[in-house]
């Protein structure tokens, strides 16, 4: 088995808050409890939702609270090379196709089809360009995922001619569609991908390359074995194994954090105005993180909190102790 590579991964829309750092505390936290290594990566491919300096403002917050990158933290929008390589082996495969429609179109197709978007749900594509464009001028491309490969086991690409003739799903046999995996927290989880989700776009519209790329190909070049994040994000994980699949990617195994919560029931974030971290006395902070994941109160010195939430991490998770640094 590799060696335990770990990381936190950021997007640069404004400072951390509290449900940040409850994810920045888990992800260090089962790290350092493996005796592995823990990294930063600063997810930016989302150009303009990004706000200028936050980056700093994140890393700064993390070396406060004890958490230093153990190699160089990387940028996604400087990795842009790589997922135009992983984008273009996907298209050379057919396994993603260019599609014209914006989303009010796809709303209107929903419609059509009896099946409008509920209120915050996804909005699950109908496969309208999948057969081709019609005359139509291409505005992103999107990933099949009636792909027989993605659901059977986790392989190489396939050579052209299998791609185009022998791996798509039978639509009398929609249980095949069904992607099963184990989240360390939550437990098995299963989804329908096609269902849940339909085609992803993985180039967007506005010339962006679209997450579930970018984080696919990052965690893969980065050599990452965990991903442990909050659980506002579990819902992404059957599309990041498709595309692990598909491009014959290691899948790591992935644990999701329970959410810090508003007064109204909302989970905390930047999209929502949450408060920034008041840092100016760390342990309270870290103390109110470790409690939404079920560690004990810590006092005193902050570098002796952390080693003391690394031994309960190790219990609570159940972590193999003769693999694991004492």
């Amino acid at each position: 088995m590799p060696a335990y590579r770990g990381r936190f991964a950021p997007s640069p829309t404004g400072p951390l808050h509290a449900g940040s750092l409850v994810a920045a505390l888990a992800s260090w936290l089962d790290a350092r409890a493996h005796g592995g290594s823990w990294l930063i990566r600063i997810e930016d491919v989302d150009v303009p939702r990004c706000v200028a300096g936050a980056d700093q403002v994140i890393l700064h917050q993390l070396q406060t609270c004890g958490f230093v990158s153990d190699e160089a933290p990387v940028w996604q929008s400087t990795r842009t090379a790589l997922y135009r390589t992983a984008l273009d082996q996907l298209i050379a495969h057919a396994l993603a196709y260019p599609c014209a429609c914006s989303r009010k179109d796809v709303e209107l197709a929903l419609q059509e089809m009896g099946a409008p978007r509920e209120r915050h749900a996804e909005l699950v594509y109908p496969g309208t360009c999948r057969a081709g464009l019609t005359g139509k001028n291409p505005r992103a491309w999107r990933l099949r995922t009636d792909l027989r490969s993605i659901y059977i086991e986790n392989r190489p690409l396939a050579p052209v001619e299998y791609a185009l003739s022998a791996i798509f799903l039978e639509a009398s046999n929609p249980t095949t569609s069904i992607l099963q995996w184990h989240d360390r927290w939550l437990g098995p989880q299963t989804q329908n991908l096609p269902q849940a989700v339909g085609d992803f776009v993985l180039y967007r519209a506005d010339g962006l390359f679209a997450y579930q790329l970018a984080v696919v190909v990052d965690d893969a070049a980065q050599g990452i074995t965990d991903v442990v994040r909050g659980a506002d994000l579990a819902d992404n994980t059957a599309r990041q194994i498709a595309l692990q699949r598909l491009l014959g990617l290691p899948q790591p195994r992935y644990l999701h954090t329970p959410l810090v919560l508003s007064a109204s029931g909302e989970k905390l974030s930047k999209q929502n105005a949450a408060l920034a971290l008041d840092l100016s006395n760390p342990m309270i902070a870290l103390n109110e993180a470790a409690s939404v994941l079920g560690l004990a109160r810590q006092s005193g010195a902050q570098a002796d909190g952390l080693a003391a939430w690394v031994k309960e991490w190790r219990s609570l998770m159940l972590v193999n102790s003769t693999s694991i640094p004492a």
